[in-house]
């Protein structure tokens, strides 16, 4: 049904896109959830230690985001994307031969650089060089796929570490990635056409007239909703077992629930596409928002109870996945389609700083404060969020009254 509905040229350039991501994030970021605590056990290393490639990786492809947008809007997605694949295999390559930290943690920094120019950024930007400002429904479907990476990745990862041990494993995903992934990336996509984007209103012309002002409050506002919204998504993923522990579930309880959490931020992302345009990326914000700020005091007044545990776990994980396409296209909806790259490559930088150490930072606060201290830090990152997104429906009602 979905594949009658999309014209063979998306579809071409979704499924290339969908593989590639699914492959990029399962042979990179996913493969601590199997790999990790098996590395750190072979190179003698702490399992704080260990992990703190994905830390390394986060924050590499953060302040390198600005920098990859450049390199798109000169180059092009395709190009971009085509050298990710090349750096993430080089970086698995390097990961497999490691002998000690400071081997791992810097086949980590390559990784990091492997994923700013092969993930997600350039990825979108690939859809939005071809759909321009109609990009926002591609985008939503591609996250749902994007989603499925560790569902995919680990049993595979797990299988292979059984078979040939993870060195070689790691191997293979290098393989995968240069000699699959990088020819999908470069031949596989639809090609974009430069004159046509050039003299595409949609492409060219931004959907609201803003002025300088008005841009730097929207800026500033994405930017919040960004640092936001991962906050609450990374930082709090990570403790939800620990958090409901803490307000009285047993432990098989909390496990059970908090493996439902992505199946549920998957299913609100397919809710989004389904719901197409009637559903706006400020509407989505908001009503992700709002989702997870009633999913705090459900959490703290469950008291073990099964069924305000299963609501807390819907409310946050359908709000985590509304937050997640929210924050992804909202620019769409202030800025032209030619300038996304160049924005979204800007704000992964506060964002993945933010996916970065939000997870330390809430372990710290529910190691000194516990479960109330955890809530009332949330409380407040949601409202700063839901502060930023009035700001930007303020700023989208004043634009269209001038204009008017």
């Amino acid at each position: 049904m979905l594949a009658a509905s999309i014209p063979l040229s998306r579809l071409r350039l979704l499924i290339t896109l969908a593989v590639s991501q699914i492959f990029g994030w399962g042979l990179s970021f996913d493969l601590m959830g199997v790999f990790g605590r098996l590395m750190a056990h072979d190179l003698g290393m702490a399992n704080e230690l260990a992990f703190g490639g994905i830390t390394v990786m986060m924050l590499i492809m953060g302040f390198s985001g600005p920098w990859s947008g450049r390199l798109i809007a000169r180059h092009g997605a395709s190009r971009i994307l085509t050298c990710g694949s090349v750096t993430l295999g080089a970086g698995l390559v390097l990961l497999s031969q490691s002998t000690g930290p400071i081997s791992f943690l810097g086949s980590w920094a390559v990784l990091g650089l492997g994923g700013t120019l092969g993930l997600s950024v350039p990825t979108y930007a690939a859809v939005v060089e071809r759909e321009g400002a109609d990009s926002k429904r591609l985008i939503g479907i591609l996250m749902i796929f994007t989603g499925l990476s560790a569902a995919v990745c680990w049993p595979l990862a797990h299988a292979m570490e059984g078979w040939i041990g993870w060195r070689h494993s790691l191997l293979a995903g290098a393989a995968l990635h240069l000699f699959v992934l990088a020819p999908l990336h470069r031949f596989g996509l639809p090609r974009a056409n430069p004159a046509q984007s050039e003299n595409n209103a949609t492409s060219a012309t931004a959907p609201l007239v803003l002025t300088a002002s008005q841009e730097k409050r929207a800026l500033l506002a994405l930017t919040v909703i960004s640092i936001g919204f991962s906050g609450l998504t990374f930082g709090l993923a990570p403790s939800l077992i620990t958090l409901m522990q803490q307000s009285g579930a047993d432990l098989s309880l909390a496990v059970q629930l908090a493996s439902f959490r992505s199946v549920l931020g998957i299913s609100a992302r397919a809710m989004d596409v389904v719901a197409g345009k009637k559903a706006s990326p400020l509407l989505s914000g908001f009503t992700g928002a709002g989702f997870m700020l009633l999913s705090l005091p459900i959490l703290y007044f469950a008291q073990g109870s099964f069924l305000l545990m299963a609501l807390f776990i819907g409310a946050y994980g359908i709000g985590s996945g509304l937050s997640a396409v929210s924050r992804t296209v909202l620019p769409l909806s202030f800025f032209s389609a030619s300038r996304f790259a160049g924005i979204s490559a800007s704000l992964a930088l506060p964002s993945n700083i933010a996916n970065a150490l939000s997870p330390v930072l809430i372990t710290a606060l529910l190691d000194y404060g516990g479960l109330p201290l955890v809530l009332s830090f949330a409380l407040a990152v949601n409202l700063l969020v839901l502060a930023a997104l009035f700001t930007l429906a303020t700023l989208s009602r004043t634009s269209t009254a001038l204009s008017n």
